[in-house]
């Protein structure tokens, strides 16, 4: 992602904010101890829960459908400073200490969104049930580990660190909130009008299906487009607000990674594949067989290439670990130093005072026996994939007591080496180590004598667990950072964080199932009438990677297609020695063409904006903009996402198809009386008069954002010269 941070600090900030201290040097915080303005108010909790309700629902949405999170904090920043100063807090403007209350609950929402984006859609995809309650308590259980584990060592990382660790992520929240104290209402006015302009452009695309958003190659290029879908030549864009705003924010580099390896798939392996495949009649592979010449350009994507991206993501994600093998050594021992000692005594400064070490050490216990009843209860509900039969209440205690010791051993060794990585480079080696905690579980339960059905659940809930874990860790660890600069009190942030956790994993327990049910994680082959991933509407990446690696391991390894994860893992190790990034470069192969080119169109909007200007004061100013109208475009395309697929909802009487122009949806009824939603797209929405309407709204979209980051930036220049004004 590219965002620019100043190592310079703010005025307000002492002058050694960011910088390593002399011998016998102290850091003074804006707020200092003794200060008594109002930090932990009724304002400030119910905004940050507010923040927590709204930003977790979108993160989730994001990440299921783009395969890539969002990061929340920033506009969660910006909304506490703006709305404090708009008259909705009764007794005035709001103080920095609210503000950074705000911030730290709310940003619960993108720990959450990532543990359970990542493990729970597996589940799904290997076609287990799966309950709201499950998906709740292995995000709570796994977000009160990050909390309780971290918390003996912010000391040692925020304080007797300080100036030897950049903080990149804390640094960038940090200079917004103190420059909130002098200016703010046009940023909180672009991002509101960013999320209007994401949350009417994709509710109208995809409730009432006003356009097809949906532009081919094959229809908007005529004959010429027939020919190269003929050659399996077919280039494609989801032309919606949400993939859009996700290539604003990520940058034109990135972005163009990403698309490098969409164009790698589908317009070299693909066509490639038909073109030698459809010489052999009879191809026979991991126990399949397939008619090559036959097959359309997706269904050589999804059952040759996808295959291919897994592999390079896995062994990218594992890289990534090896490259941090320094930071995960180091942390390690951290980790038992944190057993010895933690919290502060309550005869510390307020701006050191930590959670009663006693209570963290009982929160920890306390997690790992809910972990192990969770498990308990999910082998006595499930039922063994190879008997048929329920798992006995022995065998249930054995597998929870070894889940919950798994699940907490690698949370505790894995939730500093995060806090460490954010801490240095500002990114979190999540999905690396999730690969491992799974793999690692499934040998352990299978070491016990659990297969099928049962040890994939439970240790796909582990997963999520710690995962979990491992994403507060390192986010909390930011919180601290930017309360240490400001003069914040940990104890409060500790413990407000918990109340963000849980309502972020109630959301996420909602928003997941709301999402299956309303477009499904597992949708039929056309073809074959096989259950498949729904790459087209939730590809989610990392939990395809996570769903093919446990199901091999634990149902069918022989029928894997190994070969195809091979060539995956040794494209990955060539990117790596070719200094390219792995990871984005995976996500390319592996997401369909559709995704990656809407996120390269915003991407280069982003890039347009950024260099345009009368000088580089305004062209700078554009470029803060970034943020701000990706930020808003995302969340308001998603919120209202998930207004679509609750409209989609059969139990509802799926009122989406009382309000839909171009595709036609009613309900059938199953031979058990169960209805489902069924659709069907009008000919002229599919064909070139929708889709050429999509293509012109698309442009639309990104001229609306190009206007809207010139009028921010206008807002933003005014405001910082009276700012100056006033402080001369």
């Amino acid at each position: 992602m590219e965002t620019s941070t100043s190592q310079k600090p703010n005025k307000l900030l002492p002058h050694n904010a960011y910088t390593k201290l002399a011998p016998g040097e102290e850091y003074k915080p804006i707020v200092p101890p003794g200060d008594t303005r109002a930090e932990v108010t009724v304002w400030s909790v119910t905004m940050g829960l507010l923040m927590v309700l709204i930003f977790s629902a979108a993160c989730v949405y994001i990440a299921l459908r783009t395969g890539n999170g969002i990061e929340a904090s920033i506009p969660i920043a910006i909304m506490a400073i703006f709305f404090g100063r708009q008259g909705l807090k009764r007794s005035g403007k709001s103080t920095i200490l609210e503000n950074v209350i705000v911030q730290s609950i709310g940003q619960s929402a993108g720990v959450v969104a990532a543990g359970s984006a990542f493990l729970i859609p597996a589940l799904y995809i290997n076609g287990l049930d799966v309950a709201w309650w499950q998906i709740f308590l292995s995000c709570s259980v796994g977000g009160f580990l990050g909390i309780v584990l971290i918390i003996p060592l912010r000391k040692y990382f925020v304080k007797d660190l300080h100036g030897e660790l950049p903080f990149p992520e804390a640094t960038a929240v940090n200079e917004i909130l103190v420059s909130g104290e002098s200016t703010s209402a046009g940023s909180g006015k672009v991002l509101l009008m960013a999320f209007g302009l994401g949350a009417a452009y994709d509710f109208v695309a995809e409730a009432f299906h006003a356009w097809n958003p949906m532009i081919t190659t094959k229809t908007v290029l005529g004959n010429f487009g027939e020919k190269m879908s003929e050659l399996r030549f077919d280039i494609s864009v989801n032309g919606i607000a949400a993939l859009f705003g996700l290539g604003y924010i990520i940058g034109i580099r990135y972005a163009a990674v990403i698309a490098a390896g969409s164009v790698f798939a589908s317009l070299v392996l693909v066509p490639l594949i038909y073109l030698f495949g459809s010489q052999v009649p009879d191809f026979v592979f991991a126990g399949k067989n397939y008619d090559i010449a036959s097959m359309t350009s997706a269904e050589i994507f999804g059952d040759f290439v996808k295959p291919i991206g897994i592999g390079a993501i896995a062994v990218s994600g594992l890289i990534g670990i090896i490259r941090m093998g320094k930071i995960i050594l180091g942390s390690i021992s951290l980790g038992f130093k944190g057993l010895k000692g933690g919290g502060a005594v309550e005869t510390a400064p307020r701006t050191q005072l930590d959670m009663n070490p006693r209570n963290v050490i009982l929160i920890q216990f306390g997690s790992t026996v809910l972990m192990a009843l969770l498990f308990f209860v999910v082998g006595m509900t499930t039922t063994d994939s190879e008997t048929g039969l329920s798992y006995s209440m022995g065998d249930s205690a054995l597998y929870a007591v070894v889940g919950a010791v798994v699940g907490f051993a690698l949370s505790f060794l894995f939730t500093p080496v995060a806090a460490q990585a954010i801490a240095i480079v500002g990114v979190n080696p999540v999905s690396g180590m999730t690969l491992i905690t799974v793999v690692l579980t499934i040998l352990v339960l299978v070491a016990t004598g659990l297969t099928g059905t049962g040890g994939m659940v439970i240790a796909l809930i582990v997963g999520c667990a710690v995962c979990t874990a491992l994403s507060t860790s390192g986010a909390i660890i930011s919180d601290f950072k930017i309360g240490y600069w400001i003069g914040s009190t940990p104890r409060n942030q500790e413990v407000w964080k918990f109340a963000g956790i849980i309502l972020a994993a109630l959301t996420v327990a909602f928003v997941i199932p709301i999402m299956d049910s309303g477009y499904h994680f597992l949708v039929a082959d056309p073809v074959t009438g096989e259950m498949v991933s729904n790459s087209k509407v939730l590809p989610a990446p990392q939990a395809n990677m996570i769903a093919a690696v446990s199901k091999g391991l634990l149902e069918d390894p022989a029928n894997q297609p190994l070969l195809l994860y091979g060539l995956g893992g040794l494209v990955a190790i060539m990117l790596y020695m070719a200094n390219v990034p792995m990871l984005a470069f995976a996500l390319g192969i592996y997401l369909p063409i559709f995704l990656n080119m809407a996120v390269l169109a915003g991407a280069v909007v982003s890039h347009i904006v950024s260099k345009t200007g009368g000088s580089e004061k305004v062209r700078t100013a554009r470029r803060e903009q970034g943020i701000l109208i990706a930020s808003g475009l995302m969340a308001g395309a998603a919120i209202f996402g998930i207004i679509t697929a609750i409209l989609r909802q059969a139990a509802l009487g799926a009122p989406i198809q009382f309000i839909s122009f171009g595709e036609k949806f009613w309900l059938e009824q199953t031979e058990t009386g169960e209805a489902f939603l069924k659709s069907e797209c009008l000919h002229w929405y599919e064909g070139f008069i929708g889709q050429g309407i999509g293509l012109a709204m698309f442009v639309g979209l990104g001229v609306a954002c190009f206007l809207l980051a010139r009028q921010g930036a206008k807002w933003y220049l005014r405001e910082e010269e009276a700012a100056e004004k006033d402080s001369t």
